[in-house]
């Protein structure tokens, strides 16, 4: 049973409420007003996900009493977030019915009615498929990667004899193993069938029997013997649970890189909205982007205190401008694709733009003049990379902006050569800020190209899957010089590749490096192909074993390639 529309929301000065019936549970949602501008900023990739089992169905003064008393109020204000308290149904009847009484699989209805997304209001997911113009549906705004599962009493028996195992369910990416990421529990009266020693498990006031089960069988484990105060419970969360994520079946143990010296700093900036602009903002004046900042404490200190006169002279620190997929967010894409931590071990300013969709290449250049009176920003050092959609924007800022980057690393997705992110043909936009003529596109202009592709993409991002990548690939040989290009034009055809040289992308490079990733059991194979000035601009990345993903070791080597280059 599918939530098919908006629920109808009631306010008060606490905050926002709604419920929904599904087959097996009701949902009652209290979204705490929070201080975060969580409607350009999107917090939904690191906010836990607040499951409430407590005894008994509460009313909204009630959720609020009970989420302020246990301090899930409070935490899901810091990520403008939501409090879930599910109530179990009597699966023949649908009506109410006790924890004893429910049934077994609840958690797998729950995470099959949740999602995160970029389009999200009173905790609701509005799952708009900006390709389709139509909403895929409605969900429960909640990671469920990140599930703190919170039982009290009969609801805390309920998790410890039907939650603390792996399961089958709809996970992010389709059928996958399941758990939760973290499970809470207060005032057991049942012995815990401990399935899985990888769930994190917090023990309040519980007996010593079942925090002896749970020492002996749980590798991450934390009691209190009493319930904690509010303070005590955030206390915990940020010292134990925060850390613990669960994408696809193995518990995540994520660094503490901000403890770690690297400041992760919101912005929100307003831009002239460019005509060529088709997304939410389209006829406009003028709209707001947000975005996230990422460095390491003391890097702008350093830079004007410590640097050398050369780089003294180079005008700052580079900057690496990041784009997320479709529907996913900032903390998206610097945590799973590893940027977040690139730029902590290399010491270079990232800025990943929210809901980039919303924007186009000309409102990026003039965010990226913003940034520069914020941040002491080299202009010749700028770099661009993005995942899937965010690619596609990276290959706008190439085929339009070139003379802003010094590199680019566009990532498992091409749309057509002269095509922006919105599939439209790329038009120029002049001096007065109005369009001017249709197709024009950089060809002159050289830019230094990582991009890579998972081998086994369900998604065409290959030059062996479809004509545009073929082509996209062609184009940034042919702007970039290669001593290949002439050849690849002519020999690379879509209907001859069972006879290609190269079964990925036609031919072969210049040179050809292969990268072991060990936490992914992956090759990474980089084509590299000579410029005719003898440097290496263009190099064609894939990754064995590696579906529509974007990874760390991956942009790793992006950076390392990038870094080479600077604008002159």
């Amino acid at each position: 049973m599918k939530m098919e529309k908006m629920p109808l929301v009631t306010t008060t000065s606490d905050g926002a409420f709604w419920k929904n019936t599904y087959e097996k549970f009701e949902a009652r949602v209290y979204v705490p007003k929070s201080p975060l501008q969580g409607d350009i900023l999107n917090y939904g990739f690191n906010a836990p996900y607040l499951l409430v089992f407590a005894e008994k169905a509460l009313d909204e003064a009630e959720q609020v009493a009970f989420a302020r008393q246990h301090g899930f109020e409070k935490l899901a204000a810091d990520f403008d977030s939501s409090v879930v308290f599910i109530s179990p149904l009597d699966e023949g009847s649908g009506q109410p019915c006790d924890w004893a009484s429910a049934a077994p699989d609840i958690l797998s209805e729950i995470i099959s009615n949740s999602k995160i997304h970029q389009y999200h209001k009173d905790g609701v997911v509005i799952a708009s498929n900006v390709f389709r113009h139509a909403i895929d549906g409605y969900f429960i705004r909640g990671a469920i990667f990140r599930i703190l599962l919170c039982g009290f009493g009969t609801g805390a028996d309920y998790i410890a004899e039907n939650c603390l195992h792996h399961f089958e369910g709809d996970g992010l990416w389709g059928r996958s193993d399941l758990a939760p990421a973290t499970c809470l529990l207060t005032g057991l009266s049942v012995a815990p069938e401990v399935g899985a020693d990888d769930i994190p498990v917090i023990s309040y006031g519980n007996r010593a029997e079942a925090n002896e089960l749970f020492e002996s069988r749980c590798k991450h484990f934390l009691k209190r013997e009493a319930a904690p105060s509010a303070q005590e419970f955030l206390s915990d969360y940020y010292s134990f649970a925060r850390q613990f994520r669960r994408m696809n079946g193995p518990l995540q143990i994520d660094p503490d890189l901000e403890k770690d010296g690297l400041v992760i700093e919101p912005g929100i900036a307003e831009v002239k909205t460019s005509p060529d602009n088709c997304g939410d903002d389209k006829g406009s004046k003028t709209h707001k982007i947000g975005y996230f900042a990422f460095y390491n404490k003391g890097l702008f200190e350093s830079e004007a205190e410590n640097a050398t006169n050369a780089e003294k002279t180079a005008g700052g620190v580079p900057l690496v401008l990041g784009f997320h997929g479709g529907g996913d967010s900032c903390f998206f894409f610097a945590t799973m694709a590893g940027w977040a931590k690139i730029c902590h071990r290399h010491n270079f300013l990232l800025v990943t733009i929210e809901n980039h969709l919303n924007s186009t290449a000309t409102e990026m250049v003039e965010l990226l003049e913003i940034l520069k009176k914020k941040y002491p920003i080299d202009s010749s050092r700028v770099y661009a990379t993005g995942f899937s959609m965010g690619g596609c924007k990276t290959w706008d800022m190439i085929q339009e902006y070139p003379e802003v980057l010094a590199a680019a690393a566009p990532m498992d997705a091409t749309f057509d050569v002269g095509c922006n992110v919105y599939g439209n043909k790329v038009v120029s936009i002049g001096p007065d800020g109005h369009s001017n003529t249709a197709g024009s596109i950089n060809t002159t202009e050289p830019v230094p190209v990582f991009y890579a592709g998972g081998e086994v993409t369900p998604l065409p991002e290959l030059p062996f899957q479809a004509q545009k990548c073929l082509d996209r690939m062609a184009y940034t040989l042919l702007l970039n010089n290669a001593e290949l290009a002439d050849r690849y034009e002519e020999e690379v055809k879509l209907e001859n590749k069972d006879k290609w040289e190269n079964k990925i992308w036609g031919i072969n490079g210049d040179e050809v490096e292969t990268s072991y990733d060990e936490s992914r059991d992956a090759t990474l194979t980089m084509q590299k192909f000579r410029s005719t000035d003898g440097r290496i601009l263009s190099v064609f990345a894939s990754i064995s074993g590696q579906g529509h993903d974007c990874r760390e070791h991956t942009c790793e080597h992006a950076w390392n390639f990038m870094s080479q280059f600077t604008r002159k």
